[in-house]
C-alpha cells in the first residue's frame, strides 16, 4: 500500500485502503473515458468557449493532465496573464513590505506538514514556490495582503499547475473575482456567506437549522474552514479538485451546493446530536467516509440534492446578511 498519495499527501494511520481501492478501480474507468473526451474537445489548442457542453464536461471532472490549462482558461486567469506579461516577476523583484514577508514566512512550515513535497528535505521543495506566489500576491493586492488560509489554496494550485506564475493568476481569479471579499482584513464576504448558508439551510434543511438555533451553535463555528480553505484538508484531495473544477467555471455558488449536500445527506445523523459539543463533532464526522471519497457520485449529488440554487437567490441573501452584519458592527 502506498503511504503517500499521488499529490504527495501522507495517508493517515486509519486510512481505509480496501474501500479506497474499490472506489478507485471504478473511478479509473471514468477518468479514462473523460480523458478521451477532453482530448477531443481541446484538440491540441488552448482555447475553450463557454457552452453547455463544456459546463457538463467540467461537472463530470477535468482529467489531471488538462486541469491546469482548463482552470486557467475558464477562470479568466490565462487572459489576465497574457495581458500582463512579466508582471509576476516584476512583483517579485520590486520593493517588499517587511511585515507581509514576516507573516508569510511564519506560515510556511504550517502549510501541509503532511505533504512530502512541501518538506524542507524535498527536492524541489515547494515551499519556495509557495513563498514567491504569496509574496507576489500580497504586493499585487495590497487590500488583502496575506491572510491565513491563502497558503493552503496557493499550495494546492502549485501542486496542480506545477507553475508559480499560473498559480499566482489562479489565486488572483479566486480571491479577486470568484470569492467575494473572503480574505480582506474584515473578512466581510466570508462572514456574509456563512450567514447565507444558514439561511439556505433554513429553507432546505429546516430541522438542522432549528437544531443549531436551539443549542445556540453559530454557523461560523462549524463551517468557517469549509469556506476559508475551500474544503482543503476537510474533504479528500480528489473530491476537492472536482469541486474546484466547478468553482473556477461556475463561481462561488458551488461552495453552497457542497455544504448543503453534506448537511442534507447527513441530516438524520446530525439530528441525533443532543448538545453543543455533540453538534460540532457531528459536523467533523460528516466530511469523512465513503460518501465524500466517491467523488464522482458526490459531484452528481451536489447538483441534485440541494435543488435549485440560483445566483440571484444567493446575491439577494448576501445583501440582507451583509446589511445585518454591518448593523451589528
Amino acid at each position: 500500500f502506498c503511504r503517500v498519495d499521488p499529490y504527495g499527501f501522507e495517508r493517515p494511520e486509519d486510512f481505509d485502503y480496501a474501500s479506497y481501492e474499490a472506489f478507485f478501480s471504478r473511478y479509473l474507468v471514468v477518468l479514462t473515458r473523460r480523458a478521451i473526451k477532453w482530448s477531443k474537445l481541446l484538440k491540441g489548442n488552448n482555447s475553450i468557449q463557454k457552452s453547455l457542453k463544456v459546463k457538463r464536461y467540467i461537472r463530470k471532472g477535468i482529467p489531471n493532465e488538462h486541469r491546469a490549462l482548463v482552470w486557467m482558461i475558464v477562470s479568466g486567469a490565462q487572459a489576465n496573464m497574457e495581458q500582463n506579461p512579466g508582471y509576476y516577476h516584476r512583483l517579485l523583484e520590486g520593493e517588499k513590505n517587511a511585515k507581509l514577508l514576516e507573516a508569510i514566512k511564519t506560515d510556511m512550515n504550517r502549510t501541509f506538514p503532511d505533504n512530502v513535497k512541501f518538506r524542507k528535505t524535498a527536492d524541489p521543495c515547494l515551499q519556495h514556490a509557495l513563498y514567491n506566489v504569496l509574496v507576489a500576491y500580497g504586493h499585487h493586492n495590497k487590500a488583502v495582503g496575506y491572510c491565513q488560509g491563502m497558503n493552503f489554496i496557493a499550495g494546492y494550485l502549485i501542486l496542480i499547475t506545477k507553475n508559480e506564475e499560473e498559480s499566482f493568476w489562479l489565486l488572483d481569479a479566486l480571491i479577486g473575482r470568484i470569492l467575494p471579499d473572503y480574505y480582506s482584513p474584515a473578512m466581510l464576504g466570508l462572514k456574509t456567506d456563512q450567514e447565507v448558508l444558514g439561511e439556505l439551510v433554513k429553507m432546505k434543511v429546516p430541522a438542522v437549522a432549528e437544531l443549531m438555533e436551539r443549542h445556540g451553535v453559530m454557523w461560523t463555528l462549524v463551517v468557517s474552514r469549509w469556506f476559508i480553505c475551500l474544503f482543503i484538508d476537510i474533504l479528500p484531495v480528489e473530491t476537492v479538485l472536482r469541486i474546484w473544477d466547478c468553482l473556477f467555471y461556475e463561481g462561488s455558488k458551488i461552495i453552497f451546493r457542497v455544504a448543503l449536500t453534506l448537511i442534507k445527506q447527513n441530516q438524520a445523523f446530525i439530528l441525533e446530536a443532543t448538545n453543543f459539543p455533540d453538534i460540532c463533532e457531528k459536523f467533523k464526522q460528516i466530511t469523512k467516509g465513503t460518501f465524500v471519497t466517491e467523488c464522482h457520485s458526490f459531484m452528481q449529488k451536489i447538483f441534485t440534492d440541494p435543488g435549485s440554487l440560483s445566483m440571484a437567490t444567493i446575491n439577494k441573501l448576501r445583501e440582507t446578511c451583509r446589511e445585518k452584519l454591518l448593523s451589528q458592527g
